[in-house]
């Protein structure tokens, strides 16, 4: 009896982090859908989304995320930016941002972990350590792909400052909100 009702709480206690993660995965795929042109490769909300759930959530809810994000994207879900046209499932993953999408994954976890109780320089800061790992994962990869004088050319230096104009509005929201929460709290 004892043990049914430990099973039953624990169960209960995991359905708000399930419907987290899902609505994090919906969040990511539209993050992925939502594209400034660019050239060699359209612009996504990606990383301001990967890092806004690291800040937001922590380490261990964002790692949760990304991962259903990117096993949705494996199992053939079209939820990764451009496709089905450019390709589903693992056979998209091998492309030319694999190795980024891996860096989302890296980065989710270390950026939660290091943004853990730091004010919005510390957390813009352990954004920015995130973003070096999600460029140095994709830029590897592209490594196996192009030939080594076009990886920061095509892969890292088109990207930069849109990237950290990203983390900054992760950075000032992270700061924002909680301060307009509490102001409504004050109002209701």
């Amino acid at each position: 009896m004892i043990l049914q009702t430990y099973q039953s709480t624990r169960a209960a206690r995991a359905i708000p982090n399930i419907l987290v993660v899902i609505m994090g995965v919906a969040l990511m795929t539209l993050a992925a859908r939502t594209q400034v042109p660019f050239w060699p490769v359209p612009m996504t909300l990606h990383t301001l989304a990967v890092m806004g759930f690291a800040v937001a959530l922590g380490p261990r809810m964002a790692v949760a995320i990304v991962s259903a994000y990117l096993a949705a994207g494996a199992m053939g879900v079209p939820v990764f930016s451009g496709s089905p046209e450019r390709g589903i499932g693992l056979a998209y993953m091998v492309g030319p941002t694999g190795g980024y999408l891996l860096g989302y994954l890296l980065a989710a976890g270390l950026t939660g972990y290091l943004a853990r109780g730091r004010g919005t320089l510390g957390r813009f800061g352990a954004m920015g350590l995130g973003l070096v790992v999600v460029y140095a994962a994709g830029a590897a990869w592209l490594a196996t792909l192009l030939p080594a004088n076009q990886i920061l050319a095509v892969g890292v230096l088109p990207f930069v400052i849109g990237d950290l104009a990203k983390i900054a509005l992760v950075a000032m929201g992270a700061a924002l909100i909680p301060a307009l929460i509490t102001r409504l709290r004050g109002r209701i």
